[in-house]
């Protein structure tokens, strides 16, 4: 074997392993085997040896690899030392060895040293005496030979296959006919090259050796590597095979480019077509994109029903023009690049034709029943075991929807109206074949039943937003009923106690509480919270438990993270969500007042009078003590506080009215005086009680005052 530097090649070829997983395993594979080798020393620049080390992931659907630059034929001797025992133990009363060191030395193959003196190197190692602080004891040095790569390999091996994401293990037998093998899939050939030389490892019952697989069908069956640099070289050349996943899924992305502006067409949104191009990656050694056509009158289908059954069913590409208006043509990847590629492309007209009858049919027949007429069907959907059936909520939510549209300034009569039929589609031969078009069938064939337009957009829009940066629901009808569906969710899955514990929501319901705080504060609504949650369990008619509190607390630890993705601090944050704000659309105008606020030379002083008044209130009330205002004050200072507070109010309050709320806290600055002052000059906790229930009542108005658009107390240092 080489004793140099050189790369090192890694690949198994398996029977076609699953594509939404390929990436995933390919990265997993050869970061598994790299991450080994560097711990163990055996890349050059974890051995100390120097040099770029760099380690190129393989994945196709038949193979998994790498290739690492920098990998050591053996590794690099290391220093060792070991802490053997005290030297107590360690020597006899004659200053000979003890049995236990003997059997120590021994151990580690240094038995010679046992009779050595301190100090006395034997075959480079020595026995040293130190102190650990604490008493004397003998410590092993010297240095140990590194591993040799197969053997370090081979460890890598075992513990990377062992560790691999696979999404579903298979069982299969060797050629032997006895032996199990556990894999994603039956594993055919192993190949293993340092430089030019063959390593000695054996994965999954294989050897390994030097001939990887070409293509199954245009490329070379079997090809010999020479030397493991030449890897990529010699696959592409002669097998017909792109082995890195990313550079193969640029060829597709600029093929599909290439063709679709050649068409005058696009592909749409990068993000609308992610997912797939990574599994068409996964599915093809060799892309070439081609063209292909379905007939113009299949147009007539709802497009997303078209781009849904392409690709979700045929991994097909559907092309748009500029406006985004489906095209009546479509890209197919290949994994074979042909001449006269006719029959590909007359194969897959072929294929797709049938499914997109298939939609055709079904929306055709689902139009022929109004979905109101649909609704009674709900009533056989089980919704929850405990919370009846599809239709049992649709009433709940239609009732919800309208109390919600009042509390908005929405049409309530519509409302409820969008609200009955906006599950009304999930029985559709449609949605029974596509559960993804839920939603967007139902605004289909309300537009066909002749409903408002708000109504039919309600059916598509109330299960907006669905992930973070989705569209939020148009305004008004569909906002009422996006809000019913996911309170109803929130308040009927909590008062049957099915709240989220951790890691674990089953039912989606911190998704639903910042679907709700989207709505409302990006939304700019003026309904109140408490409002909108005694809606929400009200319509259960008692049927559920009364948690109220509970969701509230739920939903304001939501608001939290929303707005710590937003850029405020904790501080920030904690002094507007503490108060628990009714409004939540108002909150980003509280955030902005108190950072307006935070900048005045006065801000600290008084954020520190706020806490020290925060914390003599809340020791008053858990005394007893009475806080009412009766006679005028008695001391100066605090009847220039009261006075001070009492200017300054009318003025505040009208900021307060008209939702300025950085004026609102910028009239306190003028406060500062008088309160350093009454707190410097005043006694309050007085022994008469009537003067200390007096002030108490001061310093309650003026927490009150100042703490209405945030708890000023938790900007305090």
């Amino acid at each position: 074997m080489s004793t140099t530097i050189e790369p090192l090649l890694i690949e198994l070829c398996t029977e076609e392993l699953p594509p939404k997983a390929l990436a995933r395993l390919g990265e997993a594979f050869a970061s598994g085997i790299a991450a080994s080798l560097r711990a163990d020393g055996m890349v050059a620049d974890a051995a100390g040896a120097g040099g770029a080390v760099e380690a190129i992931a393989f994945a196709t659907p038949r193979r998994l690899g790498v290739r690492i630059e920098g990998v050591l034929a053996q590794g690099a001797t290391k220093a060792v030392r070991h802490k053997l025992m005290p030297c107590a133990i360690a020597r006899d009363a004659s200053g000979g060895a003890t049995v236990a060191l003997r059997k120590k030395l021994a151990a580690l193959g240094r038995e010679a040293l046992a009779d050595a003196p301190i100090g006395t190197v034997h075959d480079g190692a020595s026995l040293v005496i130190e102190s650990d602080g604490k008493a004397d004891s003998l410590f092993l040095l010297g240095s140990e030979a590194g591993l040799e790569l197969a053997v370090a390999l081979q460890r890598a091996l075992d513990a990377t296959l062992a560790k691999l994401p696979i999404p579903k293990v298979m069982t299969y037998q060797l050629a032997d006919g006895e032996t199990d093998v556990h894999f994603v899939r039956p594993a055919h050939r192993l190949v293993v090259l340092h430089g030019s030389e063959v390593v000695a490892v054996t994965a999954l019952g294989l050897a390994a050796g030097r001939i990887t697989l070409g293509h199954r069908v245009q490329g070379a069956k079997h090809i010999e590597l020479d030397a493991a640099a030449r890897y990529e070289e010699l696959l592409r050349h002669y097998g017909k095979v792109e082995p890195v996943f990313a550079r193969r899924r640029d060829q597709v992305r600029t093929q599909l480019d290439a063709q679709a502006t050649a068409l005058g067409a696009q592909l749409g949104a990068p993000e609308s077509y992610a997912e797939l191009l990574d599994e068409v990656t996964a599915l093809v050694e060799w892309p070439t994109v081609y063209v292909c056509r379905f007939e113009a009158e299949f147009l007539a289908v709802p497009q997303e029903c078209l781009i849904l059954t392409m690709k979700t069913n045929q991994k097909y590409f559907p092309l748009f023009d500029e406006g985004g208006k489906l095209k009546h043509q479509f890209l197919v990847v290949s994994n074979m690049e042909l001449a006269d590629p006719k029959k590909v492309i007359e194969g897959n007209e072929r294929v797709v034709r049938p499914r997109l009858a298939d939609a055709r049919f079904f929306f055709d027949t689902d139009k022929k029943t109004r979905l109101v007429d649909r609704v009674p069907e709900l009533a056989s959907v089980v919704y929850h075991n405990k919370l009846g059936s599809q239709g049992e909520r649709v009433e709940r939510v239609t009732q919800l929807a309208g109390e919600v549209a009042t509390l908005i300034g929405a049409d309530r009569v519509r409302a409820e109206r969008a609200a009955t039929l906006a599950k009304a589609d999930l029985p559709t031969l449609m949605v029974g074949e596509f559960p993804e078009l839920q939603g967007t069938m139902g605004r289909y064939y309300a537009q066909n039943d002749g409903e408002a337009p708000d109504v039919a957009a309600a059916c598509a829009e109330h299960y907006r937003p669905r992930f973070a940066g989705d569209a939020l629901p148009s305004a008004g009808v569909p906002t009422a009923v996006a809000l019913a569906d996911k309170l109803e969710t929130l308040a009927g899955l909590f008062g049957i106690g099915q709240t989220p514990t951790g890691d674990k929501d089953p039912f989606a319901l911190r998704r639903h509480a910042l679907g709700v705080i989207r709505i409302l504060v990006e939304g700019q609504l003026s309904a109140p919270l408490p409002a909108l949650l005694d809606a929400a369990f009200e319509c259960f008619g008692g049927r559920v438990a009364d948690e109220r509190d509970a969701l509230a607390a739920f939903i304001y630890e939501r608001l939290r993270g929303f707005l710590k993705d937003t850029g405020a601090s904790s501080q920030e944050i904690d002094a507007v969500v503490a108060p628990q704000p009714t409004l939540l659309a108002q909150v980003p105008a509280q955030l902005a007042a108190i950072r307006a606020f935070a900048a005045l030379p006065e801000a600290a002083s008084l954020n520190a009078a706020n806490k020290r008044v925060a914390n003599i209130l809340k020791k008053a009330v858990d005394g007893g003590e009475a806080i009412a205002a009766s006679d005028a004050p008695t001391e100066a200072a605090e009847r220039a506080l009261r006075d001070a507070l009492a200017a300054i109010r009318p003025a505040a309050d009208a900021h307060f009215r008209r939702g300025d709320f950085t004026a609102y806290l910028k009239s306190f600055a003028a406060l500062k005086a008088p309160v350093d002052a009454f707190f410097e000059q005043v006694m309050v906790m007085a022994d008469d009680p009537a003067i200390r229930a007096n002030r108490l009542a001061l310093l309650r108005d003026l927490r009150d005052a100042m703490n209405k658009v945030a708890d000023l107390s938790k900007l305090a240092a």
